[in-house]
């Protein structure tokens, strides 16, 4: 049985659309909420109920499981998300009841610049938890991701509602000129799938990205081009529109985008372009062949809608 943490958002839909069809079967920790949680359609997947600290709760998760891929964070929740609570203890008591439970495997997904001394909060709380990782028992892979695309994602989707909600501009971090490396979802659950039966994954931290750079500015053009909105591209001081996404997260708790995207824009978010097809023999595929999802949309009106909705 393999558990999967996290497993409602962006890349745990897809992890266990993956895994299920791949025949292994799975079971998705989900928190306690009033809220009906949104698992993946389609999929047959045993459901447990417990927070990452309820000990209780994890213990009876882990009957009868032998892998777990930890994907739950809480950065993309905005400023009311508690990164020490989700991604630090959360990790820790996760990896304590792991060992307890005689877990053989255990994935995580990191990101590229994971530091604990990293000033960037983040970051600095993915570093963290990869120490805890590394330090235990656990036969661990842990793979530092660069942002990860693809439909129903927080980047470019909500970049995307952004550009349908301001006319004319788009406020740009910087001069965007800061590369990073998109990695397609797809890309990514097949590295997480196709590790499991890789020995030379084990016990090893590995930086994998999309199959070439680009600077904010490049994909801001691909997300324009594809979604058929044109905007003038207006640089802003980081720190400014750090400071104005803040306001607007705070003022709309459910605000498209997160502040902590712009900890990826501060500085190149890159690795090694030929690691996927060198360690998972994958030839990871181009930003801009699979941005259809993006089409015939009405951002403007999703915008909205976003803001209406409460974060579960």
């Amino acid at each position: 049985m393999i558990l999967v943490t996290g497993g409602t958002g962006f890349i745990g839909s897809a992890l266990i659309r993956r895994l299920v069809e791949a025949g292994y079967p799975v079971r998705t920790l989900i928190r306690p909420s009033p809220h009906s949680p949104r698992l993946p359609r389609g999929v047959s997947v045993d459901v447990a109920v417990s927070s990452l600290t309820d000990e209780r709760g994890l213990r009876a998760a882990m009957v009868g499981v032998d892998t777990i891929y930890h994907l739950a964070s809480g950065e993309w929740k905005g400023p009311s998300a508690d990164l020490f609570e989700i991604d630090v203890r959360g990790t820790r008591t996760v990896v304590q009841m792991a060992e307890d439970a005689g877990v053989k495997r255990f994935f995580y997904v990191s990101h590229l610049g994971a530091d604990r001394a990293s000033a960037y909060p983040a970051l600095k709380s993915k570093g963290i938890a990869e120490e805890f990782i590394r330090r235990s028992s656990l036969n661990y892979t842990i793979l530092r991701s660069a942002i990860v695309y693809g439909q129903g994602d927080h980047f470019t989707t909500g970049l995307a509602r952004l550009l349908g909600a301001i006319p004319l501009f788009f406020l740009m971090p910087g001069d965007g000129k800061v590369h990073i490396q998109p990695l397609w979802v797809e890309d990514l659950t097949a590295c997480l799938v196709w590790a499991l039966d890789d020995p030379e994954t084990e016990n090893r931290i590995i930086d994998i990205g999309g199959p070439e750079y680009l600077s904010f500015r490049q994909v801001m053009e691909l997300i324009m081009q594809e979604t058929g909105l044109r905007r003038r591209l207006m640089s802003v001081p980081p720190p400014y529109l750090r400071w104005l996404n803040l306001f607007l997260e705070t003022t709309f708790p459910s605000f498209p985008v997160s502040a902590y995207w712009l900890d990826y824009m501060a500085v190149n978010r890159t690795t090694a372009l030929d690691t996927l097809p060198r360690v998972f023999n994958l030839m990871p595929t181009r930003m801009s062949q699979h941005l259809a999802y993006l089409r015939e949309h009405n951002w403007r009106a999703s915008f909205y809608q976003s803001l209406r909705e409460r974060r579960i």
